[in-house]
């Protein structure tokens, strides 16, 4: 496994990644989570998106925002032939690793109080529950925030 940051040739891949990683919740939600919708052309110019290959493979990509206090996971997406393989803690150690080398004390993200298995996923991680509010761009959806320490040894 390898990461590296995404170039604007990788956009179409990025879209057509995040698509089928988040294929069953836009099932569940009868329309597409934002991260399907988010135009990441911008996020690649800004360097927040980072792609995990396997050989020559797309395997996963994480968008990283870096802020003052802090390091936000906007995305996680792991394609669906690399599900259940690891994949997505290593994007996550990754995002530890990467808010370390910042020199910010804690990571934090947001997810969709619907999607229990990433709800789990981030608490067995280590994540805690921060606090949960209105989504302000999809009336009636909740969202769940979440944050745990950058120094925090790896849970999972």
């Amino acid at each position: 496994m390898t990461m590296r940051i995404a170039r604007p040739d990788d956009l179409a891949t990025i879209v057509s990644l995040t698509e089928a990683a988040y294929a069953p919740y836009t099932a569940l939600f009868g329309v597409p989570p934002i991260p399907v919708t988010e135009d990441y052309a911008p996020r690649i110019a800004r360097s927040e998106v980072w792609l995990l290959e396997s050989g020559k493979e797309s395997a996963g990509l994480i968008v990283l925002e870096r802020h003052a206090d802090h390091s936000m996971i906007f995305s996680v997406a792991v394609s669906p032939a690399f599900q259940g393989k690891g994949f997505g803690i290593a994007l996550l150690k990754w995002a530890d690793e990467q808010t370390r080398l910042w020199g910010l004390p804690e990571v934090r993200l947001y997810t969709n109080a619907k999607m229990d298995r990433n709800i789990a996923l981030y608490t067995a991680y280590g994540f805690r529950e921060t606090g949960r509010r209105p989504n302000p761009y999809r009336p009636g959806w909740t969202l769940v925030d979440m944050a745990r320490s950058a120094d925090r040894a790896t849970a999972a």
